[in-house]
C-alpha cells in the first residue's frame, strides 16, 4: 500500500513538473522530455534507496545517516539531470540557462521527495524489524513455557511410576491376580498421560475420569484403607482445566494422609463454580503428631508453577488446614484468553 502511494505522488509530480516547465514558455513536448528525464532519475535513486534500506536499516542512533545520504543522492540526481538535459538542449540557450538557473529548485526538490520516501521507508522497516523481534521473542518464551511444563509432568511420572512397579511386585508373588490388574491399570493410566498436552485444555468430567484410574492403582496398593469421595456438581463438569492437574494433588493428599497412620483415610474431592471460575478442593486428614502437611512438596509446587505459567498468576493454588484436615484449593479460571495465552 505504501508503495503505490508512492507511485501515485510521483505520478502527480511528474504531471505537475511538465506543467510548471510548459508555463515558463517551453513546448509540450520539452516539458515532456523534462519532466521524464528528471522524475526517472529521482525514481531510480529512490527506488535504489529503498532497496538497500531493505538490507541494511540504521537504528535510532545512527538515523542522521538518512540525511546524508539523501543530500548526496539529491545532489546526484539535480547533476545528472542538468548534465542530460543540457546534452540533449545544447543549441537552444533559453531552455540551458532556465535548466542552469533551475538547478537549486531541483535539487531541494529530489531532497524532499528522497528525504520522503526514505523516511518513510526507515519507519516502515524499523517497525517490521521490531515485530518480527517481538514476535521470536514472544515464540521462544512460548517455547521456554512448553518446555518447563513438560518437564514439570515429566518429573511427576518416575515418582509415581515408582511407586506402582514396587506395589505390582509385592502383589506378583501373593496375589498375581491384582499383580495383573494393577499392570492393566498403570498401562491405561500412562497412555492417557502420553496423549495429554498442556496447550490442550480438557473437561472436569475427563480429568476425573483418567483420575480414578489413578485412585483405582492407588486402591490397590492400600487396599480397603484408602477410599475417595468426589463430590462434583453438574454445572462444574464441563468446565475446563489442564490435564493431569489433580493426580499430583491427591498424590499428595495421600501421602500425607496414608504414610503415617494405619488406619482408614477418606480423601474428599469437591468441585464448585464461582464468578465463572472452577474451584476443585482435595481435602485429607492427618495426623498432627506424626505428619507435616505444610504443603512445600514437589508436587504441589509443580501445580502452582504450571498455573502460573498457564495463566499468569500466583494465587491460584491455596492450601489450609483445619485441626486435623489438610484442604488443596484449586482455581481454575475460565476465560479463553487467559487459557490460551
Amino acid at each position: 500500500m505504501g508503495l503505490l502511494y508512492a507511485l501515485f505522488f510521483f505520478l502527480w509530480w511528474a504531471v505537475m513538473h511538465v506543467i510548471v516547465i510548459h508555463r515558463f514558455g517551453f513546448s509540450w513536448q520539452t516539458a515532456l522530455i523534462d519532466s521524464t528525464i528528471n522524475n526517472t532519475l529521482l525514481l531510480i535513486l529512490s527506488f535504489a534507496m529503498v532497496m538497500a534500506l531493505h538490507y541494511y536499516t540504521p537504528s535510532r542512533s545512527k538515523s542522521l545517516m538518512l540525511f546524508g545520504w539523501s543530500i548526496i543522492l539529491s545532489m546526484a540526481c539535480a547533476v545528472l539531470s542538468k548534465l542530460v538535459l543540457s546534452k540533449i538542449y545544447e543549441g537552444d540557450n533559453a531552455y540551458v540557462v532556465i535548466c542552469h538557473k533551475s538547478f537549486l529548485i531541483r535539487f531541494c526538490i529530489a531532497f524532499l521527495m528522497i528525504g520522503w520516501v526514505m523516511l518513510f521507508s526507515w519507519i516502515t522497516n524499523t517497525m517490521k524489524s521490531k515485530q518480527e523481534s517481538e514476535a521470536r521473542k514472544t515464540d521462544a518464551e512460548k517455547l521456554l513455557r512448553e518446555a518447563e511444563l513438560t518437564g514439570l509432568r515429566q518429573q511427576l511420572q518416575p515418582h509415581f511410576l515408582f511407586n506402582s512397579l514396587n506395589s505390582i511386585s509385592a502383589l506378583a508373588g501373593s496375589k498375581p491376580e491384582e499383580a495383573r490388574k494393577m499392570i492393566q491399570q498403570l498401562s491405561d493410566f500412562l497412555r492417557g498421560t502420553l496423549k495429554k498436552d498442556d496447550q490442550q485444555m480438557l473437561s472436569l468430567q475427563e480429568e476425573l475420569k483418567h483420575l480414578q484410574l489413578y485412585l483405582d492403582i492407588e486402591k490397590v496398593r492400600f487396599g480397603h484403607r484408602l477410599s475417595t469421595e468426589i463430590n462434583a456438581n453438574e454445572q462444574s463438569m464441563s468446565l475446563l482445566l489442564p490435564p493431569l492437574l489433580l493426580q499430583p494433588i491427591v498424590e499428595n493428599a495421600i501421602k500425607f494422609g496414608l504414610y503415617d497412620t494405619t488406619g482408614d483415610v477418606t480423601i474428599q474431592i469437591t468441585t464448585k463454580t464461582e464468578n465463572s471460575d472452577l474451584l476443585i478442593s482435595i481435602t485429607n486428614p492427618f495426623d498432627i503428631e506424626t505428619a507435616q502437611p505444610k504443603g512445600t512438596g514437589f508436587g504441589l509446587k509443580s501445580v502452582q508453577r504450571r498455573l502460573y505459567l498457564l495463566f499468569f498468576r500466583n494465587d491460584l493454588l491455596q492450601t489450609n488446614i483445619n485441626q486435623n484436615l489438610f484442604t488443596t484449593t484449586v482455581i481454575i479460571p475460565q476465560q479463553p484468553s487467559a487459557a490460551n495465552t
